[in-house]
């Protein structure tokens, strides 16, 4: 009987471990694996809020952002 592993899953986990340990070595924050996916963590919020930072930055990336008319 063989053990099936969720590589996806693993590999996602790990991944995510890295980025944030990455967001806490430049930001200066205390780097502590179980703060990994706890919402209540500051430092996980934190994360998150940077997260979705980057993505809004990539999704209006190209766009013209001049709000006055011409």
């Amino acid at each position: 009987m063989a053990i099936e592993f969720n590589r996806g899953a693993y590999q996602k986990v790990f991944n995510d471990l890295d980025a944030y340990k990455d967001y806490c070595r430049f930001e200066g924050k205390v780097f502590d694996e179980a703060a990994l996916y706890n919402k209540t963590d500051p430092n996980w919020q934190a994360y998150q809020k940077y997260q979705g930072w980057l993505r809004a930055k990539a999704r209006n990336t190209g766009r013209n952002i001049n709000q006055r008319r011409n």
